[in-house]
Protein backbone atom coordinates (compact mmCIF):
# COMPACT_ATOMS: atom_id res chain seq x y z
CA UNK A 1 0.00 0.00 0.00
CA UNK A 2 1.31 3.44 -1.20
CA UNK A 3 0.35 5.79 2.42
CA UNK A 4 1.57 8.91 0.55
CA UNK A 5 -1.31 8.74 -2.45
CA UNK A 6 -4.06 7.35 -0.36
CA UNK A 7 -4.47 3.56 -1.57
CA UNK A 8 -6.60 1.67 0.10
CA UNK A 9 -5.79 0.28 3.56
CA UNK A 10 -7.21 -0.65 7.31
CA UNK A 11 -8.91 2.75 7.61
CA UNK A 12 -7.99 5.04 4.44
CA UNK A 13 -8.01 4.76 1.30
CA UNK A 14 -8.67 6.89 -2.44
CA UNK A 15 -11.08 9.74 -1.65
CA UNK A 16 -9.90 12.11 -3.73
CA UNK A 17 -12.96 13.31 -6.07
CA UNK A 18 -13.14 14.23 -9.89
CA UNK A 19 -16.58 13.94 -10.58
CA UNK A 20 -38.56 5.03 2.29
CA UNK A 21 -38.84 3.89 5.26
CA UNK A 22 -41.90 5.31 6.81
CA UNK A 23 -41.13 7.16 10.00
CA UNK A 24 -44.41 8.36 11.11
CA UNK A 25 -42.52 11.28 12.25
CA UNK A 26 -43.20 14.94 10.76
CA UNK A 27 -39.91 16.27 12.02
CA UNK A 28 -36.80 15.57 14.63
CA UNK A 29 -37.75 15.46 18.28
CA UNK A 30 -34.49 16.41 19.58
CA UNK A 31 -34.11 13.60 21.93
CA UNK A 32 -36.63 13.62 24.53
CA UNK A 33 -34.12 13.18 27.63
CA UNK A 34 -32.48 15.99 29.73
CA UNK A 35 -29.43 18.26 28.62
CA UNK A 36 -27.35 16.23 30.46
CA UNK A 37 -28.30 13.16 28.53
CA UNK A 38 -26.59 13.78 25.46
CA UNK A 39 -24.37 16.29 26.58
CA UNK A 40 -23.08 19.02 24.04
CA UNK A 41 -24.57 17.03 21.57
CA UNK A 42 -27.80 18.10 22.49
CA UNK A 43 -27.98 21.65 20.78
CA UNK A 44 -27.49 19.23 17.68
CA UNK A 45 -30.23 17.49 18.07
CA UNK A 46 -32.27 20.48 18.95
CA UNK A 47 -31.31 22.23 15.68
CA UNK A 48 -32.94 19.69 13.59
CA UNK A 49 -36.14 19.93 15.51
CA UNK A 50 -39.11 20.75 12.76
CA UNK A 51 -37.76 19.34 9.78
CA UNK A 52 -38.79 16.41 7.76
CA UNK A 53 -36.53 13.31 8.66
CA UNK A 54 -34.17 12.46 6.12
CA UNK A 55 -34.20 9.67 3.81
CA UNK A 56 -31.44 7.30 5.25
CA UNK A 57 -30.39 3.65 3.46
CA UNK A 58 -29.07 1.56 6.34
CA UNK A 59 -26.36 -0.55 4.54
CA UNK A 60 -26.67 -4.15 5.38
CA UNK A 61 -27.77 -4.01 8.74
CA UNK A 62 -27.14 -7.54 10.25
CA UNK A 63 -26.67 -7.09 13.68
CA UNK A 64 -28.48 -5.78 16.73
CA UNK A 65 -26.71 -2.61 17.00
CA UNK A 66 -27.27 -1.14 13.37
CA UNK A 67 -30.87 -1.72 13.75
CA UNK A 68 -30.89 -0.51 17.20
CA UNK A 69 -29.50 3.02 15.85
CA UNK A 70 -31.64 3.09 12.80
CA UNK A 71 -34.64 2.91 15.19
CA UNK A 72 -33.58 5.25 18.01
CA UNK A 73 -32.58 7.91 15.07
CA UNK A 74 -35.83 7.40 13.54
CA UNK A 75 -37.78 7.56 16.79
CA UNK A 76 -36.09 10.64 17.57
CA UNK A 77 -37.27 12.01 13.75
CA UNK A 78 -34.09 12.51 12.58
CA UNK A 79 -33.90 9.44 9.54
CA UNK A 80 -36.43 7.77 7.69
CA UNK A 81 -34.47 4.52 7.19
CA UNK A 82 -34.90 1.75 4.42
CA UNK A 83 -32.68 -1.02 5.20
CA UNK A 84 -30.36 -2.29 2.35
CA UNK A 85 -29.47 -5.76 2.60
CA UNK A 86 -30.32 -10.12 3.04
CA UNK A 87 -33.97 -9.56 3.97
CA UNK A 88 -34.44 -12.93 5.54
CA UNK A 89 -31.79 -12.26 7.30
CA UNK A 90 -32.63 -8.97 8.55
CA UNK A 91 -36.36 -9.91 9.58
CA UNK A 92 -34.59 -13.06 11.79
CA UNK A 93 -32.43 -10.51 13.11
CA UNK A 94 -35.41 -8.39 14.25
CA UNK A 95 -37.72 -10.88 15.56
CA UNK A 96 -34.52 -12.27 17.51
CA UNK A 97 -34.20 -9.26 19.86
CA UNK A 98 -37.72 -7.99 19.62
CA UNK A 99 -37.23 -4.71 17.04
CA UNK A 100 -40.33 -3.80 15.20
CA UNK A 101 -39.17 -2.85 11.94
CA UNK A 102 -42.34 -3.60 10.71
CA UNK A 103 -42.95 0.25 9.26
CA UNK A 104 -39.37 0.17 8.01
CA UNK A 105 -38.73 -0.71 4.12
CA UNK A 106 -36.10 -3.26 2.80
CA UNK A 107 -34.32 -3.12 -0.49
CA UNK A 108 -33.22 -6.87 -0.76
CA UNK A 109 -29.76 -7.68 -1.72
CA UNK A 110 -27.53 -10.91 -1.41
CA UNK A 111 -24.87 -9.92 0.22
CA UNK A 112 -22.94 -6.97 2.03
CA UNK A 113 -20.75 -5.95 -1.27
CA UNK A 114 -24.24 -5.81 -2.62
CA UNK A 115 -25.55 -3.90 0.04
CA UNK A 116 -23.12 -1.05 -0.66
CA UNK A 117 -23.04 -0.67 -4.21
CA UNK A 118 -27.19 -0.54 -3.92
CA UNK A 119 -27.19 2.14 -1.07
CA UNK A 120 -24.93 3.95 -3.19
CA UNK A 121 -26.77 3.81 -6.61
CA UNK A 122 -29.82 5.00 -4.07
CA UNK A 123 -27.76 7.82 -2.87
CA UNK A 124 -26.80 8.90 -6.88
CA UNK A 125 -30.44 8.72 -8.10
CA UNK A 126 -32.05 10.79 -5.36
CA UNK A 127 -33.61 8.10 -3.84
CA UNK A 128 -32.06 8.83 -0.38
CA UNK A 129 -30.04 11.89 1.55
CA UNK A 130 -27.96 9.88 3.79
CA UNK A 131 -26.07 6.53 4.11
CA UNK A 132 -25.85 5.04 7.52
CA UNK A 133 -22.86 2.19 7.68
CA UNK A 134 -24.39 -1.13 9.49
CA UNK A 135 -22.66 -4.59 10.08
CA UNK A 136 -20.30 -3.97 6.82
CA UNK A 137 -16.44 -2.98 7.13
CA UNK A 138 -15.72 0.17 6.14
CA UNK A 139 -13.53 -0.35 3.23
CA UNK A 140 -16.37 -2.36 1.37
CA UNK A 141 -18.55 0.76 1.95
CA UNK A 142 -16.33 3.34 0.88
CA UNK A 143 -14.88 1.65 -1.78
CA UNK A 144 -18.18 1.74 -3.53
CA UNK A 145 -18.44 5.44 -2.17
CA UNK A 146 -15.64 6.98 -4.06
CA UNK A 147 -15.51 4.94 -7.42
CA UNK A 148 -14.93 6.94 -10.04
CA UNK A 149 -17.19 5.01 -12.16
CA UNK A 150 -20.53 4.30 -9.97
CA UNK A 151 -19.57 6.87 -6.65
CA UNK A 152 -20.32 9.98 -4.96
CA UNK A 153 -17.68 12.14 -5.65
CA UNK A 154 -17.92 15.47 -6.27
CA UNK A 155 -15.00 18.75 -6.84
CA UNK A 156 -13.56 17.91 -2.89
CA UNK A 157 -11.75 14.88 -1.36
CA UNK A 158 -13.61 13.21 0.69
CA UNK A 159 -12.61 12.99 4.34
CA UNK A 160 -13.89 12.55 7.71
CA UNK A 161 -14.95 14.32 10.54
CA UNK A 162 -14.88 13.42 14.30
CA UNK A 163 -17.59 15.37 16.07
CA UNK A 164 -16.13 15.12 19.11
CA UNK A 165 -18.30 16.23 22.99
CA UNK A 166 -15.18 16.48 25.57
CA UNK A 167 -16.76 16.39 28.77
CA UNK A 168 -13.47 19.17 29.99
CA UNK A 169 -13.93 21.18 27.32
CA UNK A 170 -16.80 24.09 26.75
CA UNK A 171 -17.89 23.58 23.16
CA UNK A 172 -18.45 20.99 20.67
CA UNK A 173 -14.69 20.02 18.73
CA UNK A 174 -14.22 18.78 15.05
CA UNK A 175 -11.19 16.46 14.73
CA UNK A 176 -10.51 15.87 10.97
CA UNK A 177 -9.11 13.80 9.39
CA UNK A 178 -8.39 10.13 11.71
CA UNK A 179 -10.19 7.53 9.56
CA UNK A 180 -9.78 8.44 5.81
CA UNK A 181 -6.70 9.96 4.54
CA UNK A 182 -3.26 8.27 5.59
CA UNK A 183 -1.01 10.83 4.78
CA UNK A 184 -2.36 14.07 3.19
CA UNK A 185 -0.40 16.10 0.59
CA UNK A 186 -0.88 20.08 1.27
CA UNK A 187 -3.08 20.63 -1.87
CA UNK A 188 -5.29 17.01 -0.17
CA UNK A 189 -5.24 19.03 3.14
CA UNK A 190 -6.96 22.01 1.52
CA UNK A 191 -10.06 20.23 0.83
CA UNK A 192 -9.85 18.47 4.33
CA UNK A 193 -9.70 21.49 6.12
CA UNK A 194 -12.59 23.39 3.96
CA UNK A 195 -14.94 20.33 4.68
CA UNK A 196 -14.72 20.52 8.12
CA UNK A 197 -14.87 24.62 8.14
CA UNK A 198 -18.09 23.97 5.99
CA UNK A 199 -19.38 21.21 8.20
CA UNK A 200 -18.71 23.59 11.21
CA UNK A 201 -20.94 26.21 9.93
CA UNK A 202 -23.65 23.82 9.24
CA UNK A 203 -23.47 22.64 12.93
CA UNK A 204 -23.45 26.56 14.13
CA UNK A 205 -20.19 27.04 14.87
CA UNK A 206 -19.79 30.46 15.24
CA UNK A 207 -17.01 31.79 14.27
CA UNK A 208 -15.59 28.42 13.11
CA UNK A 209 -12.03 28.68 14.76
CA UNK A 210 -9.48 26.07 13.05
CA UNK A 211 -5.79 24.69 14.60
CA UNK A 212 -3.73 23.18 12.28
CA UNK A 213 -1.78 21.13 14.49
CA UNK A 214 1.64 19.80 14.61
CA UNK A 215 4.28 18.87 17.67
CA UNK A 216 4.66 22.55 18.13
CA UNK A 217 3.89 26.25 17.21
CA UNK A 218 6.94 27.25 15.70
CA UNK A 219 7.89 27.07 11.72
CA UNK A 220 10.84 24.30 11.86
CA UNK A 221 11.66 23.06 8.22
CA UNK A 222 13.21 19.82 9.69
CA UNK A 223 9.18 19.06 10.56
CA UNK A 224 6.37 18.91 7.04
CA UNK A 225 3.65 19.49 8.93
CA UNK A 226 4.86 22.79 10.31
CA UNK A 227 5.76 24.10 7.14
CA UNK A 228 1.91 23.15 5.68
CA UNK A 229 0.35 24.31 8.72
CA UNK A 230 1.85 27.94 7.79
CA UNK A 231 0.68 27.55 3.86
CA UNK A 232 -2.62 26.23 4.66
CA UNK A 233 -2.63 29.32 6.97
CA UNK A 234 -1.55 31.94 3.97
CA UNK A 235 -3.62 30.28 2.11
CA UNK A 236 -6.62 30.88 4.50
CA UNK A 237 -5.02 34.70 3.97
CA UNK A 238 -5.11 34.62 0.40
CA UNK A 239 -9.03 33.19 0.01
CA UNK A 240 -8.42 29.90 -0.97
CA UNK A 241 -9.46 28.47 2.32
CA UNK A 242 -12.72 30.45 3.38
CA UNK A 243 -15.18 30.54 6.04
CA UNK A 244 -13.20 30.43 9.43
CA UNK A 245 -10.54 31.80 10.98
CA UNK A 246 -7.34 29.65 10.81
CA UNK A 247 -3.77 29.44 12.38
CA UNK A 248 -1.00 27.14 12.97
CA UNK A 249 1.32 25.33 13.67
CA UNK A 250 -0.14 24.91 16.77
CA UNK A 251 0.81 22.46 19.51
CA UNK A 252 -2.31 20.76 20.81
CA UNK A 253 -1.80 22.50 24.35
CA UNK A 254 -2.26 26.21 22.47
CA UNK A 255 -4.81 25.21 20.70
CA UNK A 256 -7.11 24.72 23.21
CA UNK A 257 -5.92 26.22 26.87
CA UNK A 258 -5.68 29.90 27.25
CA UNK A 259 -3.51 29.04 30.05
CA UNK A 260 -0.93 27.11 27.34
CA UNK A 261 -1.35 30.28 25.26
CA UNK A 262 -0.41 32.93 27.57
CA UNK A 263 2.82 30.92 29.33
CA UNK A 264 3.86 30.88 25.64
CA UNK A 265 2.96 34.37 24.76
CA UNK A 266 1.09 33.49 21.58
CA UNK A 267 -0.90 35.76 19.95
CA UNK A 268 -3.62 34.17 17.85
CA UNK A 269 -7.86 34.50 17.29
CA UNK A 270 -7.83 30.67 17.40
CA UNK A 271 -5.17 29.34 20.32
CA UNK A 272 -7.23 28.31 23.43
CA UNK A 273 -10.38 27.80 22.17
CA UNK A 274 -9.95 25.96 18.94
CA UNK A 275 -13.29 24.23 17.63
CA UNK A 276 -11.72 22.15 14.25
CA UNK A 277 -8.31 20.64 15.35
CA UNK A 278 -6.78 19.57 11.71
CA UNK A 279 -4.66 16.95 12.27
CA UNK A 280 -0.93 16.10 9.92
CA UNK A 281 -2.21 12.69 9.64
CA UNK A 282 -4.46 9.39 10.23
CA UNK A 283 -2.51 8.35 12.51
CA UNK A 284 -2.46 11.42 14.69
CA UNK A 285 -5.99 11.98 14.61
CA UNK A 286 -6.94 8.43 15.07
CA UNK A 287 -4.48 8.14 18.40
CA UNK A 288 -5.98 11.95 19.15
CA UNK A 289 -9.72 11.24 19.38
CA UNK A 290 -9.28 7.94 20.99
CA UNK A 291 -7.01 9.03 23.66
CA UNK A 292 -9.70 11.94 24.36
CA UNK A 293 -12.90 9.01 24.17
CA UNK A 294 -11.13 6.35 26.16
CA UNK A 295 -9.33 8.75 28.78
CA UNK A 296 -11.24 11.31 29.08
CA UNK A 297 -14.47 10.32 28.38
CA UNK A 298 -15.29 11.78 25.10
CA UNK A 299 -18.29 10.96 22.71
CA UNK A 300 -17.21 10.77 18.99
CA UNK A 301 -20.14 10.86 16.56
CA UNK A 302 -18.15 9.86 13.02
CA UNK A 303 -19.14 11.34 9.54
CA UNK A 304 -17.67 11.23 6.27
CA UNK A 305 -17.84 14.82 4.28
CA UNK A 306 -16.45 15.62 0.89
CA UNK A 307 -19.29 12.55 -0.89
CA UNK A 308 -22.57 14.02 -2.72
CA UNK A 309 -24.13 12.78 0.57
CA UNK A 310 -23.11 12.46 4.22
CA UNK A 311 -22.24 8.91 5.45
CA UNK A 312 -22.42 8.13 8.83
CA UNK A 313 -19.63 5.83 9.71
CA UNK A 314 -19.98 4.16 13.49
CA UNK A 315 -17.73 2.62 15.28
CA UNK A 316 -18.76 -0.78 17.20
CA UNK A 317 -17.64 0.94 20.95
CA UNK A 318 -19.47 3.77 19.51
CA UNK A 319 -22.16 4.89 22.71
CA UNK A 320 -26.08 4.89 21.61
CA UNK A 321 -25.50 8.96 22.31
CA UNK A 322 -22.61 9.32 20.01
CA UNK A 323 -24.54 7.33 17.19
CA UNK A 324 -27.71 9.57 17.68
CA UNK A 325 -25.52 12.41 17.55
CA UNK A 326 -24.08 11.40 14.18
CA UNK A 327 -27.67 11.03 12.80
CA UNK A 328 -28.42 14.17 13.78
CA UNK A 329 -25.23 15.56 12.17
CA UNK A 330 -25.64 13.91 8.78
CA UNK A 331 -29.64 15.14 8.89
CA UNK A 332 -28.09 18.55 9.73
CA UNK A 333 -26.17 18.61 6.41
CA UNK A 334 -28.71 16.49 4.32
CA UNK A 335 -31.26 19.73 5.81
CA UNK A 336 -28.83 22.37 4.55
CA UNK A 337 -28.43 20.68 0.53
CA UNK A 338 -32.22 20.81 0.37
CA UNK A 339 -31.83 24.44 1.53
CA UNK A 340 -29.09 25.14 -0.86
CA UNK A 341 -31.23 23.07 -3.59
CA UNK A 342 -34.32 24.98 -2.89
CA UNK A 343 -32.14 28.36 -3.18
CA UNK A 344 -30.69 27.47 -5.76
CA UNK A 345 -34.25 26.92 -7.90
CA UNK A 346 -35.69 29.97 -6.61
Amino acid sequence: MNAESGQTGASGFSGSSGSSGSSGSSGAAGASGPQGQYGQYQVLLDRCRGAPPCRTAVVHPCDAESLHAAMAAQRAGLIAPILVGPKARIEALADKHAIDISGFTIAPTPHSHGSAAEAVRMARSGEVEVLMKGCLHTDELMAEVVSAANGLRTARRISHCFVMDVPSYPRLLIITDAAINIVPSLAEKVDIVQNAIDLARVLGFDPVRVAVLSAMETVNPEIRSTIEAAALCKMAERGQITGALIDGPLALDNAISFESMRIKQIDSPVAGCANVLMVPDLEAGNMLAKSLSFMAGAQAAGIVVGARVPVILPSRADSAASRLAASAVAALLAIHRRQSVAAAIV
